[in-house]
């Protein structure tokens, strides 16, 4: 039973998964090597073996993605690393890009 005047209106929903961003990570010759291997345990939660072998990764070829992550996580994660280096006092860069 329907009331008059009323109408019904059919919503779709569309839910996409967020569009995930490239964590970059650049080498210089002044950020050591176990700082790297740290951040990448504390702040992107790789085991020993994974830290080591993307920190060697970025050392040989000069860069290396480390992880995909949404926008707002991908941003934090390199803020948070990028602070941590400014405060040991590095030159530690990381990138986001669009993956």
């Amino acid at each position: 039973m329907s009331v008059q005047g009323e109408t019904k209106e059919r919503t779709r929903l569309r839910i996409r998964e967020p569009r995930h961003y490239r964590v970059v990570m650049h080498n210089d010759d002044f950020t050591p090597m176990d700082f790297v291997v740290e951040i990448l345990i504390s702040i992107f939660h790789k085991n020993e073996v994974e830290a080591e072998r993307l920190m060697l990764m970025v050392h040989e070829s000069g860069k290396a993605a480390i992880g995909s992550y949404p926008y707002d996580i991908a941003v934090t994660k390199v803020q948070t690393a990028a602070a941590k280096a400014k405060e040991a006092g590095y030159p530690f860069r990381m990138t986001v890009e669009e993956a």
